[in-house]
């Protein structure tokens, strides 16, 4: 809940780095991790984690997203098989890995018991992955929307509290707080075309309206409709003189009274 941080940037190019990491942070309760990148350098200390400007105060955004290679994925109350015991770390970390898309199943990572495991059913892990390529947050929430984790960690302003719980008048119940499991050093995630975010759809445009009365005859409807199409399927450079070709066409069903000039008017 602290308000005010220091921030500061620590590089692992190994999964073996990153657990070492993490075991001092173990020991660590004033310090959290986070996605997003330091936007300036000067001013990292004594500063709110904001991705945005703070309307209320004027204050300038700390962070930037950032694309990482590597991946922190939390499950939570996931089912364990019976008899299965929670200080098994190694068995309820390859249950939990089981758990996710099939690109994991053969990763290494790092298994770290959060503080409700052993105390409530199920698992209640946080796995550790490196990446073949780094990705960006949005990207991380679309591979893994269907994935039994919590997406919100992938924000780049969420705190990933990584430090051990305290605890008073009772040992810890869990011999060990962090494992490794064994398998491929990286995770090979989708192509950035499958992460890439859906195309925005074209909005349909609106049918012309003709009235009822004496601009309503079939004929007039079906050129009116043609007009419409015409000038929204014109390039831009070409869209006014369409517009007005097809007018100076309607003009003459207008003067036979088989349309109205306020319905020209609404189509063009």
């Amino acid at each position: 809940a602290a308000r005010i941080l220091d921030l500061a940037t620590v590089t692992a190019h190994a999964l073996a780095a990153l657990a070492a990491l993490l075991r001092e942070l173990a020991g660590r309760p004033d310090t959290c991790v986070l996605r997003g990148a330091i936007r300036d350098q000067t001013r990292a200390r004594g500063v709110r984690r904001l991705l945005h400007p703070d309307p209320a105060t004027g204050e300038a955004p700390t962070l930037a997203e950032a694309p990482r290679a590597w991946l922190a994925l939390d499950l939570d109350g996931l089912p364990l098989p019976a008899g299965a015991d929670p200080r098994d770390l190694h068995l309820c970390g390859d249950v939990a890995r089981a758990a996710l898309p099939v690109a994991f199943h053969d990763a290494a990572c790092i298994v770290a018991a959060t503080a409700g495991h052993g105390f409530k059913d199920g698992a209640r892990l946080r796995l550790w992955f490196l990446l073949s390529r780094a990705l960006s947050g949005a990207e991380c929430k679309r591979w893994l929307r269907e994935a039994p984790v919590d997406l919100s960690v992938f924000g780049a302003a969420q705190p990933i509290y990584t430090a051990a719980p305290l605890f008073r008048g009772m040992a810890d119940p869990l011999p060990v707080r962090l494992v490794t499991l064994d398998g491929a050093a990286r995770v090979l995630p989708p192509c950035p075309a499958a992460l890439a975010p859906p195309a925005r759809r074209t909005p349909r445009a609106p049918d012309p309206v003709v009235q009822n009365g004496p601009g309503a005859g079939c004929y007039a409807a079906r050129a009116l409709a043609r007009a419409y199409a015409a000038v929204a399927a014109a390039p831009l450079n070409a869209r006014h003189r369409t517009a007005v070709a097809e007018g100076w066409g309607l003009a003459r069903l207008v003067a036979r009274g088989l349309l109205s000039a306020e319905d020209v008017a609404r189509a063009l």
